[in-house]
C-alpha cells in the first residue's frame, strides 16, 4: 500500500497536466514535415514514431542532420572520416525504413556543434526549399535530466533551427541570395518540438513503435548488440500514461501561423 500511494504521488503532476492539456494527436497529419537534428540516429531516439505514421499516411518527409556523427567511436585509433561515412548511410537505411526519401547532412564537425549565422543560413535555405507545412526539433531548453546531460549537439541545433524557423525562414530581406536563387520566404504553419519537459501534444504511435525500434536498430555501428527495445517500449508507455493509448511520443506544439492564413497561403502557392 505504501509503494502504490508513493508511485501515485510521483504520477500526480504528470496526471494533472495530461488532465489540462489532453491534446492527443490521433487525426493530425502534415503534408509535408521537415525534421531538423544534430546526429544520425537523433530520429530515431526521438520521434521515428510520429515521422512513420506521418509517412505512412502520405508525408513528405526531409531530414536535416547538422553533423556526420564522426565521434561516434570509443576507437581512437578509427578515421572519422570512415565513421561518417558509416554513420551517414546507417542513417540513410533507417530514414528508407521509416517512410523518408530526402535526408540532407550538413557535415558540421561533430561534438562542436554552434548556434551560427552559418547554420543558420543553410536551415534557412532547406526550409525555404523543402516548404514544410510542420518542422520538428528537440527541446533547447533542456541541458540536463536525472541521470543524463543532454548532448550540446542536440541544444545548438534545436537553438538554430529556431531562429531558422522564426523570424529568418519567413522574411523576404533577410538571406536575400536565397531569393534570388529560387528559395522564396516560407512561413511554418506548426513547430513540434520533442520534449518530456511540459508537452502539451501527444502523437500516438502505438502502431508504428515497432517501425521506430527497427529503424534504430539499423545504427549498428551505434547499436553493436544492444537491444533497446524494452526501454524503448517503456519510454513510450510513460508517456502514454493517464491517456487513451498505449505508446506516446511528447512534443509542445507551437502555432505558428492560424489554420485560415495556412489555407489562404497554401491556396495562393
Amino acid at each position: 500500500m505504501k509503494n502504490k500511494l508513493s508511485s501515485l504521488l510521483n504520477d500526480l503532476p504528470l496526471l494533472l497536466r495530461r488532465i489540462k492539456q489532453p491534446n492527443l494527436e490521433r487525426g493530425y497529419y502534415p503534408q509535408r514535415a521537415l525534421l531538423i537534428v544534430a546526429h544520425p540516429d537523433d530520429p530515431e531516439y526521438f520521434c521515428a514514431g510520429t515521422i512513420a505514421r506521418w509517412a505512412r499516411s502520405g508525408a513528405e518527409v526531409c531530414y536535416i542532420i547538422c553533423t556526420s556523427g564522426q565521434l561516434g567511436t570509443k576507437n581512437s585509433n578509427t578515421d572519422p572520416y570512415e565513421i561518417a561515412r558509416i554513420r551517414e548511410g546507417e542513417q540513410i537505411a533507417a530514414a528508407r525504413l521509416t517512410g523518408v526519401k530526402d535526408v540532407v547532412f550538413l557535415r558540421h564537425q561533430d561534438g562542436l556543434l554552434e548556434d551560427t549565422i552559418t547554420l543558420r543560413h543553410q536551415l534557412v535555405r532547406e526550409i525555404r526549399r523543402f516548404r514544410p507545412e510542420v518542422v520538428v526539433i528537440n527541446d533547447p531548453r533542456i541541458y540536463f535530466g536525472e541521470d543524463f546531460i543532454n548532448h550540446p549537439d542536440h541544444r545548438a541545433a534545436a537553438e538554430a533551427a529556431l531562429g531558422a524557423v522564426y523570424p529568418l525562414a519567413g522574411s523576404p530581406l533577410i538571406f536575400r541570395e536565397l531569393e534570388n536563387d529560387g528559395f522564396q520566404a516560407h512561413t511554418v504553419r506548426k513547430l513540434y518540438i520533442f520534449t518530456w519537459n511540459q508537452p502539451n501534444t501527444w502523437v500516438d504511435i502505438t502502431d508504428s513503435i515497432d517501425i521506430k525500434i527497427a529503424a534504430l536498430k539499423l545504427h549498428h555501428s551505434q547499436m553493436g548488440d544492444s537491444d533497446l527495445s524494452d526501454s524503448i517500449r517503456h519510454a513510450a508507455s510513460r508517456s502514454a500514461k493517464f491517456l487513451r493509448m498505449k505508446y506516446a511520443e511528447p512534443f509542445r506544439v507551437l502555432q505558428m501561423i492560424s489554420d485560415d492564413d495556412w489555407s489562404d497561403l497554401t491556396d495562393r502557392a
